[in-house]
């Protein structure tokens, strides 16, 4: 079987949990391609750099430096329009140039055709919104709905009961719906680190890249991610927040474009990205993980039995991490 696997181009946490995906179909046989843009399929080529990539329509969005995000994704909407458009042109575009048996799309949800079986997986089968809009979220579930009843399959990475999505995965709007029921699939929390991920880390942290990262240990350890400017607002308000303080800090600043460089400012290590082994061991001996509560990232320290460790700081104006934050 030929399967297409893309995830959307927002952080890192799309590309990272389709990992697990595409390690399973190629440890089952299959022919996997990768499909994105930007940052993600990168992160994507790095791991797995003997297969396939094919580009899809780019996308490219940022947030206000506010509180609020409702304007600036009031303003993305017609990119985001457009961007489905070109991306449902696009895939179009592959496959009459090749066939594929199985499309995968993590949140794209343009990434569409009736001529293939296509999947569409998410964890936000109910969106959240800011407070004051709250009540416009049946209305909006209904909207997404929409789009992803035309898929042949929903998939939600999460266990079916006691998920760590919460009301964002298990909606009592799609459990009344038998139509949406009969096309939603718990297939269980993905992380890149699974077990090959964990054991092969074990065996390999110490000389890992020869960057020396891995062996030193680090009582802070800061995980960023995300759409600009939010991810070096962050980065900047904890290089604040311990200029002064003697303990070891190292932030990984989710730069997987940039080449590997690391910077020390004081007690504070900065690199642009880490592979598996550094990264769990530099988790596994913090002592406090900081991060951003994307579902991604959380599924991640759940894998590592690492959730009482962290401290996790929403994206300003995202409801979904706000509410993720305080369920987790």
């Amino acid at each position: 079987m030929k399967v297409l696997i893309a995830p959307l181009n927002w952080g890192l946490g799309h590309a990272t949990r389709c990992a697990a995906l595409v390690r399973q179909y190629m440890n089952e046989g299959h022919e996997v391609v990768l499909g994105g843009d930007g940052a993600g399929l990168t992160w994507l080529k790095r791991y797995f750099p003997t297969l396939r990539y094919v580009e899809l329509a780019p996308l490219e969005l940022t947030y206000g430096k506010g509180k609020s995000q409702v304007w600036a994704m009031l303003r993305a909407l017609p990119k985001l329009i457009r961007w489905s458009w070109e991306d449902a042109a696009r895939l179009n575009q592959i496959l009459s140039l090749e066939p594929f048996d199985l499309i995968i799309s993590d949140n794209r949800f343009g990434l569409y055709t009736p001529r293939v079986r296509c999947v569409y997986m998410t964890h936000q089968l109910w969106i959240r919104l800011p407070r004051f809009w709250r009540w416009l979220e049946p209305l909006t579930a209904r909207l997404h709905a929409r789009i992803y009843n035309k898929f042949n399959e929903v998939w939600v990475p999460d266990y079916e009961e006691k998920g760590l999505s919460g009301i964002l995965g298990h909606p009592k709007y799609v459990q009344r719906n038998h139509v949406l029921r009969a096309k939603v699939r718990y297939i269980g929390p993905l992380s890149r680190f699974g077990t090959y991920q964990l054991r092969s880390a074990q065996t390999t942290m110490a000389s890992a890249n020869n960057n020396g990262v891995s062996q030193h240990h680090y009582p802070v350890v800061a995980l960023l991610s995300g759409l600009e400017p939010q991810r070096t607002l962050l980065e900047q308000q904890i290089m604040s927040d311990y200029a002064d303080k003697a303990e070891q800090v190292l932030i990984v600043r989710g730069l997987v474009q940039e080449p590997f460089t690391t910077l020390q400012r004081g007690s504070i290590t900065l690199v642009p990205w880490l592979g598996d082994a550094e990264l769990v061991s530099a988790l596994q001996g913090a002592d406090k993980i900081i991060c951003r509560s994307g579902y991604s990232t959380i599924m991640d320290l759940e894998k590592l039995g690492l959730l009482a460790k962290a401290e996790f700081i929403p994206t300003p104006g995202q409801p979904e991490q706000e509410y993720l934050a305080e369920y987790v």
